[in-house]
């Protein structure tokens, strides 16, 4: 761990941001070289006042930052920098990278990287349609990198993961203070299947301010963002704009014209974004990225199998699910759709809902769980 001291000191001399050590970085080639520099070797580099010379040269060790380096080989987390080989390679060009990230898992994995984001407020539409397509595109060896906050973002998650595939967490906080709470599990399970990282301390609070700065993290390390679910002004967008100004392609999934929760994915799309409707849209898009990425051996495509549960559905059962949609319904409007008697409609649904079909949201909403062939 004594290797990492050098790092971490550098990154914690007061006025040297991440623009300035990554100038430091390639002026001198190690932070261990930085603090054997000359004042004036320092300030030949450009941002290097006198009072920054005076700061790196002067630095005397917190006993706060052995003892967290202490404290990340005791939790069994690893520090990356930037000089190391597995640090991501994309996340290397932007102008700002972190000089080091904690993580907890195997960052070795993530190569071929696509960030989701969208909406914490997500509707069961946005959730089932981020799912699906993680999913889809965790079969073709995609890793799913997001910020596991609620909502869209855990439904990226969940969705590599029910695809078996890899994906990486990016958190705006420290590891030792886990944001949101309740995806405790989640991160557990990320850690098992990918890797969470963070470029924070690890007692460091999940400040508001700590999520914009992590979203270029996220945007950074991935060939192109895809963002499901995001009103005019959700922070998405900040995910979009940063992944636009690093060069990186930007999608987006459309939803109801009626719902402001995708008013600003559509802005997107009326701006120049890809619209997404399934994992072959990102795939296409991504072309120069994807040189060797083949359509994994599938037993039955997705046309197949809802071809095959349907098939399993009585007379009644398919009259009811032709009738619903993505977009949740209440069981009122449903009675006036079907003129189906509310007892018998409800045993229908939940005999739809057993079988994988249909989705009950709070408030006796329903939703169809994938696109009806």
């Amino acid at each position: 761990m004594d290797n990492f001291l050098p790092w971490l000191c550098l990154k914690h001399v007061p006025g040297i941001g991440n623009h300035l050590f990554k100038r430091l970085l390639q002026r001198f080639g190690s932070p261990q070289r930085v603090f054997q520099m000359t004042p004036q070797e320092l300030l030949a580099v450009d941002g290097i006042s006198n009072h920054l010379a005076s700061a790196i040269l002067n630095f005397k060790v917190p006993s706060w930052i052995r003892a967290e380096l202490n404290d990340v080989q005791q939790q069994g987390y690893q520090l990356i920098t930037l000089s190391d080989p597995s640090y991501p390679v994309l996340l290397k060009e932007i102008p700002d990278p972190p000089p080091l990230l904690y993580v907890s898992g195997d960052l070795t994995l993530a190569h071929k990287n696509i960030a989701v984001v969208g909406s914490r407020n997500a509707t069961a539409y946005g959730i089932s349609a981020t799912q699906k397509l993680c999913a889809d595109l965790a079969a073709f060896d995609i890793t799913i990198v997001s910020g596991m906050a609620l909502g869209i973002d855990t439904a990226a998650h969940q969705g590599a993961l029910a695809g078996q595939g890899n994906t990486v967490a990016v958190l705006g906080s420290g590891f030792h203070n886990i944001y949101p709470a309740e995806n405790r599990p989640l991160f557990d399970r990320i850690t098992e299947a990918g890797a969470v990282i963070s470029e924070f301390a690890l007692d460091t609070e999940p400040e508001a301010h700590n999520f914009p700065i992590r979203n270029r993290i996220i945007s950074g390390m991935s060939m192109g963002t895809i963002v499901v679910e995001a009103s005019r002004k959700s922070g998405s967008l900040i995910t979009a704009r940063l992944a636009a100004e690093q060069n990186r392609e930007v999608f987006a999934v459309p939803g109801s014209i009626h719902s402001f929760k995708s008013s600003g994915s559509h802005t997107l799309i009326k701006q120049g974004a890809k619209l997404v409707e399934n994992a072959q849209d990102v795939l296409e898009e991504l072309t120069a990225f994807m040189e060797h990425v083949t359509a994994p051996v599938k037993p039955e495509d997705n046309d197949a199998k809802a071809a095959k549960k349907q098939a399993l559905l009585a007379p009644e059962e398919m009259a009811l699910y032709k009738t619903l949609s993505p977009y949740p319904e209440h069981i009122d409007t449903l009675v006036r759709k079907t003129n189906i008697e509310p007892g018998k409609l409800l045993s229908l649904l939940l005999q739809l809902e057993l079988k994988g079909m249909v989705q009950q949201m709070p408030g006796k909403f329903f939703a169809i769980l994938e696109p009806s062939v």
